[in-house]
């Protein structure tokens, strides 16, 4: 696995069950993608191909544009190593989840 991301996705609406309803739209879209991920309080790390992660996160705004938010802002991380391997998911909080 040559990348891990991690995203926020904080659609601009006006109350927290709507942003939760658009946030889940998201987590949807990406748990359908294929790839190991990890739904976190305040961002979703999905681990990957790096190409394709960075059209995941992409198509991320599209969805919340779609279920309805006026615009939405986004906040990611990236590790790319495209020679080896990034720190796995497993590895950095496996311990915390036992």
């Amino acid at each position: 696995m040559e990348a891990s991301v991690a995203i926020q996705s904080l659609p601009q609406v006006m109350d927290d069950d709507e942003l939760c309803r658009i946030v889940d739209e998201v987590i949807d879209y990406i748990s359908k993608q294929g790839y190991n991920y990890y739904v976190g309080p305040f961002e979703t790390t999905i681990e990957g191909p790096y190409d394709e992660l960075m059209d995941i996160v992409k198509e991320c705004q599209h969805i919340a544009i779609r279920a309805g938010a006026p615009s939405v802002a986004a906040y990611v991380k990236i590790s790319y190593k495209p020679e080896g391997e990034v720190l796995s998911i497993e590895k950095k909080i496996g311990k915390y989840h036992e």
